[in-house]
Order: C-alpha cells, then structure tokens, then sequence
C-alpha cells in the first residue's frame, strides 16, 4: 500500500492578501486555495479563527467557539447589496499591504459591519433562525457577553458590576432586553462569519485541500468561556483566578512565561464526562478536517503560577486529566485527526501520553540544530523521525527560516552543514535545503510556513513570543505567490511523493 506521504502550507487567514486591511474569506482566499491546488499541496494550515482581543493574539480570544469579525469579507456584503464600494472604500485601513493595522481596523470594520447588519433585515432569514438554535449552546453567552462588554466600556468581566458578574438571574434577563439590538448584531456577525467560511472550506475541500485547524489549550480569562462557566476553572467566589497558565523558566526565557490563562479544574470536567470539552472538539471538527492541539503536554502535567505573579519563576507542575479525556472524547466523537504540539522540554510521561492518544506529534527542522538546552534537541533530526509525526521548518513562533539560519552561531551553522552535507550553497541559499531536508523526511505530513518558502527574513515572522505590538501583522502580498514559486513547490510535492493526487471534482 502507498503511504500516504502529504504536504502543506502554513498561512494564517489574516496573511492573506486582501483589498481592506487584513486577510478574510474574499476572492483572495479562493484565490489562494487555486494556487495550493496547483503547487501540488494537501493541507492548509491556518491559525486560530477566534476573535482576537487585547494584543491580537488569535490564542488570547474572546472566545473559544466564536469566529473573528474581521475575517468577513466586505465585498460579499457589497455583492449582497448591504454595502457599497464607496462606504468600504472610505475607511482607511492602512497604507502598506503587507501589514496589518488593528487599531485602523478595530475602528473601522464595526462600522461597516453594524451598517450591513441594519440594512440586512437579518431576523426574518430562516438560515438566520436555525444558526441561532444549533450553535445556541455558546452564541447566547458569547452575543450577549460582546454586547456587555461594549457597555461597559470594554472593560474586563472581572470588573463589571457584581450582579452581571456574577450572572443574577434578573441581570441576565435585564440586559438580554436592554442590549437586544447589540446582542443581535453580534449574532449575525458570527452568523456572516460561519456562512462565509464553511463556503469556502467546501471550496478548499472540493480541490483536495484539506483544513488544519488550530485550537489553544487554554481560554482566555477575559473571555465568554470563562464568564459563562465559571466553574469549569480554578476561580475563588469573586470568580478571580486562584492560579494562572504559563510555562517555567528555559534556555529561552530566564523568567518563564506567564500566559495568565485560568487553569481548568481537571475534577469538575472529570465529573462531567468532559462535556465541555467533547463540545469544544466537535465544535473544532465541524470548522476542520484536522486539528492541531496547541500546548498538549498540558494534558500530562501542567504549570500552575499564583495568580497575581508577575513572572513564571513561582510556579508548579500538577497533573492534567491524561488520556481520560481522549478516550471521553473518541467515544463519543470516534478516531478523530489531531495533532499534539508536544515541543519544549518533554518529559517521558509527556511521551508516553502522545504514544498512548496515537495523535501524530511535531518535529521542527530549527530545532535540531539548537545548543540551547531544550533536553531533547535530537529527537528533532529527521533521521529520528517516525511516520506519525509532522514535520515542520519552523512555526508561527519562530523565527523564519532564512532569518534564522542568520542569527545562530557560527557552531550551529556548521551543524547545519555538516548534517546537510552541504558546504556549497550560499548563506541566503541553504533555506531551500532545509525545506528539502524536511520534505524528503519519513514524516506522513510536513508543512512549511509561507515565509518559509518565499525565503524571508525575520522581519516577516508571524509572532515574537513574550513581545506585544509587533506581531500577527504580517500580510503576503499580491504577486508573491507567484508561478516561479508554485512550480517549485510542485516540483518539491512530486520529487518526494507528497504531491496532492486528488481531482478538482470530489
């Protein structure tokens, strides 16, 4: 039997390029898809679709079920008649179409979005009825949460009164009337959002492109999650974190991480059968064909901080829920594709519980090659792959590919190398040969971020961990996936068996 050896690219939606600001589900993202299509490619990786709050952080949202606003394409809404040209041609959402401007877009896109909602009658569409009754579980608290936060000033829940903060009754009732209209335009942006991108996942399908999606481990405090469940969390009786997310000090970091997440309260989900959760990965499996788990060695043991901490150094590890959740969760939802992000310092219970859930776990090519002491560097090298992994050049969280081979040592070029057997090409040359060092790799899947393959400096990363203000904002730009491009990448999918064999028609 063939393997089945496949490939893909890593984009966020918000990389795409676009007429208005920021990557969404316009013609561009159908355009993309056309394009991976004919590079040869299997998969599209995509960061999280979730509405980004404070620091634009798709894995700091508001919520874990909701879809991000921005992603609506306004020129869907023009071609339905709820928008003109020149309404969505007067706002100024920056100059450069490379970067993203959130300040710009946050001030301008509401608008636009609130005009379409007014002008669309939307509460006598029947599609409209039905998304309201099927995603009702998490769009009630979510819609009304969006609204309430409008309110009050978008201030954190945590500081809002303490009847509405605490979920009275009567409160619920009162606000539900007093925001209707608010609380109904947030329902129809989601309901736009979900229209728009089940279109054009089938689209994407449809081309033998298959969705990676992408859900973090944890909530957001500042989040409907939270507010809606509180006990689902390690909250005192003001409903204030007791302890908070992170992850201890390494090479990488001399204080550690401090995320701020609330910690789940591992016995009340037990208890539950994992409710909350079984909905959370059916929820991501009706939006993916794959999802990947970020931060799974959670699951194994996770590191608690006092809340209130300012660093990580503080902190302690305590168990997670292990593989009771994973045989809760394929029991009622069956074999599912996940993918376990296990990197950074990995224990042997951390092993043992990707080995024992079957998920296929990530190896990443920049990683192999780094004196820092991550404990496990070699596990990284791609003669030490097995099948059931995923191979990557680097994440959103790194450095790109090129940008770094610049900025490790001297040694760790060598390494480089002497691994390669390459002492001939150029220093801005070698990216290539690494993109070929993971794609020949025995690894089922391997996908390389964008910026990867266009060869980029790490002026264009995705994300700067433990930076705010600089990141999430790079675009690609018309024209850079280019046919030059394209034919390489196909060449690439060819040469080593991962080339995408699937018929435009399913």
């Amino acid at each position: 039997m063939e393997k089945n050896r496949r490939c893909g690219v890593l984009l966020p939606v918000s990389s795409l390029p676009s007429k208005y600001g920021i990557g969404c589900f316009s013609k561009s993202a159908y355009e993309f898809v056309d394009k991976l299509k004919e590079a040869g490619q299997c998969c599209w990786q995509i960061l999280p679709l979730c509405p980004t709050s404070y620091g634009d952080s798709p894995y700091q949202s508001f919520s874990t079920f909701a879809g991000n606003p921005y992603f609506i394409s306004l020129e869907d809404l023009i071609e339905e008649g709820v928008l003109t040209e020149e309404e969505c041609d007067s706002m100024d959402f920056g100059d450069d179409p490379s970067d993203v401007d959130y300040a710009k877009l946050y001030k301008g896109r509401y608008k636009l979005l609130r005009k379409a909602y007014e002008r669309s009658d939307i509460s006598k569409n029947p599609d409209f009825v039905k998304f309201q009754q099927e995603e009702g579980y998490w769009l009630k608290d979510y819609a009304l949460f969006m609204a309430l936060k409008e309110r009050f000033g978008g201030v954190t829940w945590s500081e809002w009164p303490q009847d509405i903060r605490l979920r009275w009754q009567y409160s619920l009732d009162y606000y539900r009337r007093e925001c209707y209209f608010d609380i109904e335009f947030q329902e129809y942006m989601q309901f736009k959002f979900y229209e728009q991108w089940n279109k054009l996942k089938a689209y994407a399908n449809k081309k033998g492109i298959q969705i990676i999606g992408d859900i973090p481990i944890y909530v957001a405090m500042d989040s409907a999650d939270t507010w809606a469940s509180p006990w689902l969390f390690k909250l005192d009786e003001n409903n204030q974190p007791t302890q908070v997310a992170g992850c201890p000090p390494d090479g990488f970091s001399a204080t550690g991480q401090l995320w701020g997440n609330p910690l789940y309260n591992w016995e009340v989900h037990r208890q539950s059968g994992f409710e909350w959760w079984i909905r959370r990965i059916a929820h991501c499996f009706k939006m993916y064909d794959v999802v990947r788990i970020d931060h799974f060695r959670g699951f194994d043991e996770y590191y608690a901080i006092p809340f209130g901490d300012t660093t990580a150094e503080n902190g302690w590890w305590e168990k997670g829920p292990g593989m009771d959740l994973f045989h809760a969760i394929s029991a009622r939802l069956q074999k599912k594709d996940i993918i376990a992000e296990d990197l950074g310092f990995v224990t042997p219970s951390v092993e043992q519980l990707v080995r024992d859930s079957g998920y296929p776990n990530m190896k990443v090519i920049e990683f192999a090659f780094d004196e820092r002491d991550t404990g496990n560097a070699s596990s990284y090298l791609p003669h030490n792959y097995s099948n059931n992994c995923v191979v990557y050049t680097g994440t959103h969280d790194n450095e790109t590919l090129a940008g770094w081979f610049q900025s490790i040592t001297d040694k760790e070029r060598l390494m480089v190398r002497e691994y390669l057997n390459n002492f001939h090409s150029s220093d801005e040359e070698i990216y290539k040969d690494l993109i070929c060092l993971a794609m020949e790799s025995v690894a089922d899947l391997c996908v390389i971020p964008m910026q990867d393959y266009l060869g980029l400096g790490n002026d264009c990363r995705t994300n700067k961990p433990s930076t705010i203000g600089i990141n999430w904002r790079w675009r690609l730009k018309e024209g850079q996936f280019d046919e030059k491009l394209s034919k390489w990448m196909k060449k690439l999918a060819v040469t080593y068996g991962r080339v995408n064999k699937m018929p435009d028609e399913m």
